[in-house]
This record gives structure tokens, C-alpha cells and sequence, in this order.
């Protein structure tokens, strides 16, 4: 699996043409907006006018093109719609996003609205690559080496409910008709001892167990590897969508950049394109699916003698 190139993916844009502001919050926004419509069967012109706005108006601000975003007309559509106070909070908070200059965001919990956002991406993602260069992505954790990362972070957060998240973020692996996961490792993702050797075999295992499902692919990146633009980027992910009936409301990949402090949503052509050019190089020097496998299997052994107790 391979990313396209670069060129090709921005269509041409240059530097020079584009905007200053990210599009994301707006797109998200409307995303969701959208969803919930469906979820109600209402048509676009029936809602426009339950809210007394004009169909072209709210088609603008289904597609994320919506220049002013009000919070009267966000509270309409989730009085219209139903929407859980969940969801309408997640909205109003975007609305406020999207008129921000730059953007990004931190958090600290496990369902804060900015990582609600991740979620909603990654749940509606076709595709997706992550790069990991010391600990292993949530899509692929189990819930001891969850717990383990957590201890190590010393960050407040309700267990029991992380652990229920990530397995239901887990559940996308089976839909295999919708969703592809390619998982880029450097060896050291693997050879860390995250909660324990016991706790790094059972999670190595299951590493393999899920390489062999049909839409998964994890390949490692030993440390005797070329040089790769792996070594200069922050651990990433790069989420594609699928194509929308309607060509105007497609998504472009959006790039997450997870930080101790703060993360980073991009989406402008020209960051796009910089971490395309990443996937490629990685995946360059990466060993194949089978290759890796051999090595995470070598690897649990390692841990596996370790842990073994010495015969007196």
C-alpha cells in the first residue's frame, strides 16, 4: 500500500493560492450536520426551512463553506434534529473553532471535545496511516498496555472509560469493506517494555493477531534502516474519507499530530503533501507484512524468556 504522489494529490495548488485558515472545523461541523439530517430522513430544503434559512445557505454550511457560523443556527439544527446534548456541545465548540485564524488544541482527558473530534475522524475515515515511533497507536493497544501508557503519563483520566472507547475504536478493524488501517513501527515501538514483559508478550501477540485481518496492515522499520523522513517528523496520523456521492462535499486527508502538550490538525495542500512525502519514505524502508511479523514473533520470545521464572 502506497501513498499517491504528492502532485497529484493537491491538483496543482501552489503555496501562493492558498488561505491562511484551516477548513477543518468548518468541515467537520458540517459534516456532523449533515449526518444528523439523515438520521432524521429530513431532505435539505424541509430543514432550511424549519429554520427559516435558504436551502443554499445550509447546504454551504453542510459542505463547511460557511463563512459566518452562528450559534442561534447551530442551536436550531440540534433543536430540529434531536441532537444529544453531547453532540450539541461538540458543534457550538467548532462554530467557535472555525472562526479562529490558526488552529489547534490540547487536552487532558479522554473525551474532551478536541479528541471527540479525532474520534468523529477516525470513525469516518476510509483510510488510514499512522507512523509510531515509540509507542503503539490506540487502534492496536490492549487494554493493559493502555493502562501502562497512562500510568507513564501521569494524566487523570476515568480507566474504565478510556479502556470502553478504545475498544469500540477498535471495532472499525472488522469493517473491512469501509475501512483499511496501514500501521508504520519503528523497531523501538516494539522493544519498548511498556507495563511489564508479560504485558508487552500478550501485546505483541495480538499484534500479529490483528495483521491478519484483511484490511490491517503493520510493517516495522528496523533500526538499521536507510534514512527516512520518519526520523525528522513527530509521531503522526493521515486520515482519508471516502468519496461523497455529491463530488462538493468530499473531504481532503487531514493530517494529527499528537504532542505532550497540544496536538495539531492539518489540512492545507502544502502540509498534505509534506506528509505524503513522509508515508512514501517510510514505507520505503519498512520490512513487509511478513517480515514484521517475523520480527514481532522473535521479539515475544525475547520477552517471553524473560518473564519465565528460573528453574532452581
Amino acid at each position: 500500500m502506497t501513498v499517491s504522489n504528492a502532485n497529484e494529490r493537491v491538483g496543482g495548488i501552489t503555496l501562493s493560492t492558498e488561505s491562511n485558515n484551516t477548513t477543518l472545523p468548518r468541515r467537520v461541523l458540517g459534516r456532523r450536520l449533515r449526518e444528523l439530517r439523515e438520521e432524521r430522513n429530513l431532505s435539505r430544503a424541509r430543514a432550511a426551512q424549519a429554520c427559516e434559512m435558504g436551502s443554499q445557505t445550509l447546504w454551504r454550511l453542510e459542505s463547511g463553506r460557511g463563512n459566518e457560523i452562528k450559534r442561534m443556527v447551530i442551536n436550531a439544527l440540534c433543536d430540529l434534529y434531536g441532537a444529544s446534548d453531547d453532540d450539541r456541545r461538540l458543534l457550538l465548540w467548532l462554530a467557535q473553532e472555525s472562526k479562529k485564524e490558526g488552529w489547534w488544541q490540547s487536552y487532558t482527558g479522554a473525551m474532551v471535545p478536541e479528541f471527540e473530534m479525532f474520534v468523529g475522524l477516525e470513525q469516518s475515515a476510509s483510510r488510514v496511516i499512522s507512523w509510531q515511533s515509540t509507542l503503539l497507536p490506540g487502534l492496536l493497544q490492549t487494554p493493559s498496555y493502555r493502562h501502562a501508557v497512562w500510568d507513564a503519563q501521569g494524566r487523570p483520566v476515568e480507566i474504565g472509560s478510556d479502556i470502553d472507547l478504545v475498544t469500540k475504536r477498535q471495532n472499525r478493524l472488522h469493517d473491512s469493506d469501509r475501512f483499511a488501517l496501514e500501521v508504520l513501527l519503528s523497531e523501538s515501538a516494539l522493544r519498548y517494555c511498556i507495563g511489564g514483559e508479560q504485558n508487552m508478550c500478550d501485546q505483541l501477540n495480538r499484534l500479529v493477531e490483528i495483521g491478519n485481518l484483511p484490511n490491517v496492515s503493520i510493517r516495522a522499520v528496523e533500526f538499521r534502516a536507510a534514512n527516512h523522513l520518519g526520523l525528522v517528523t513527530k509521531d503522526f496520523v493521515y486520515l482519508e474519507f471516502p468519496a461523497h456521492p455529491n463530488p462538493a462535499l468530499n473531504e481532503s486527508p487531514i493530517v494529527y499530530v499528537e504532542g505532550f502538550s497540544g496536538n495539531l490538525y492539518l489540512d492545507k495542500p502544502s502540509e498534505i503533501a509534506q506528509y505524503q512525502a513522509a508515508c512514501s519514505g517510510i514505507q520505503r524502508v519498512a520490512l513487509s507484512e511478513h517480515d514484521t511479523r517475523s520480527l514481532i514473533r522473535a521479539i515475544a520470545k525475547e520477552y517471553e524468556g524473560e518473564h519465565r521464572p528460573a528453574r532452581g
